[in-house]
């Protein structure tokens, strides 16, 4: 079997973690696999986030891969780290001598592909999952990262882009040449929230909410490049004319504690609900009304396939690869980034518009079935082997 590395920055309850683990339990048949990472302790994940993790590394395990954690692996930049993290890297495909290393997110790309290049790796693939270009940091911060990005380029044989936005973006930054980046969509355990059976009146007495009221809702990390404090000024202007819909905040990040102390001194705590991560998403995604991802910038955004899979309508910002997924008066509605007024404008829509809400649900429903994590790995698959035949291996 042909031995394959992919490397990750840290392992938690990320769509990009859980997309790399989910790739190397499914091809875990076909190909000799390890997974490198790093601790994750940046992600700050309560015990019952970290053993919801560690259940899927171990299902993972048991389907042969191998998984070696690498603690030196940070997402912050730290010179004598990832020096350590380099030269483990480097040890790691000396001694396992691996034919495709493939690594994920920006960090853990950089230091892997480097690694793998002087390593003497025959066959190197990364998927940022989502660049870093612009939303993270600030101009120059993302102009250094940039200058990076392109030298790491000339060691990578295919970046991996997950949306036709994100290769555009590559392809505009000049990062590398056309016919070096494929599109391959993010996938999606669709079985799992077809298969999710819920009452919605009781599953919304359970979490202290108003069977009678619309939810309005999200889900993903708490942090800036997600948008959610804009979600909170939209809210703001639609409780003017609608004081009883509710507000759902599902996920965790740094600026949870701002965002509930805004909505302490607007007043309004009560209309809001935080509800962290949970195990039962499938589950609690069900009791939102309408689904809203405010992001600044976006690689995909895979959790509104799972909306799509539940029949939610969307309103989205119109970022990165959204596009790829939300087709603006189909299955939702895209919005421009940073702008609560236009958020409040479609999500209003929506909120008074229930046939509306249930004809743009069933067709994103229709639409989720094209990015399953069955289409997925095959294209990975397929990627692979193309590779593997072009280099006579």
């Amino acid at each position: 079997m042909i031995k394959v590395i992919h490397i990750i920055t840290r392992m938690d309850r990320g769509g990009s973690a859980q997309n790399t683990l989910l790739t190397c339990h499914e091809l875990s048949e076909k190909y000799e696999l390890i997974l490198a990472h790093g601790l994750s302790l940046e992600s700050n994940m309560t015990d019952r986030e970290k053993h919801s993790v560690d259940k899927r590394i171990e299902k993972a395990k048991e389907r042969g891969v191998r998984v070696i954690p690498i603690p030196s692996l940070v997402r912050r930049i730290d010179p004598v780290q990832d020096l350590r993290t380099f030269f483990s890297l480097w040890k790691l495909m000396v001694h396992e001598k691996p034919v495709i290393v493939h690594t994920h997110t920006y960090k853990a790309g950089i230091l892997g592909c480097w690694a793998a290049k002087i390593a003497g790796v025959p066959i190197i693939v990364h998927t940022s999952h989502g660049h870093v270009f612009f939303g993270h940091f600030s101009p120059l911060v993302s102009r250094l990262f940039l200058m990076i990005e392109k030298l790491t380029a000339y060691t990578i044989d295919r970046m991996v882009a997950l949306s036709e936005g994100e290769r555009n973006d590559y392809i505009a930054f000049s990062i590398s040449k056309p016919d070096k980046i494929v599109k391959i969509h993010s996938g999606v355990e669709i079985d799992r929230f077809l298969e999710a059976q819920v009452n919605i009146e009781e599953k919304k007495k359970s979490l202290g909410l108003n069977p009678e009221s619309l939810v309005v809702g999200t889900v993903g990390w708490l942090l800036p490049v997600k948008g959610p404090m804009y979600l909170l000024k939209a809210m703001v202007i639609l409780w003017r004319s609608h004081p009883k819909i509710r507000l759902v905040f599902i996920g965790k990040g740094e600026l949870e504690n701002e965002l509930k102390a805004e909505a302490f001194r607007i007043g309004i705590s009560d209309r809001i609900t935080f509800l962290g991560w949970r195990e039962d998403i499938p589950e609690v995604m069900q009791i939102l009304d309408i689904f809203v991802l405010a992001s600044l910038n976006e690689g995909m955004g895979r959790v509104l396939v799972e909306a799509m899979s539940l029949g939610k309508p969307i309103v989205a910002s119109d970022v990165g690869g959204i596009p790829d997924l939300v087709i603006h008066g189909k299955n939702g509605f895209l919005v421009p980034p940073k702008n609560p007024e236009r958020l409040a404008k479609y999500i209003k829509i929506l909120i008074e518009d229930k046939d509306k809400r249930e004809k743009m649900g069933q067709a994103g429903k229709e639409m989720a079935s094209h990015f399953s994590k069955e289409k997925m790995v095959k294209r990975i698959a397929e990627l692979y082997e193309e590779l593997v035949t072009h280099k006579n291996i």
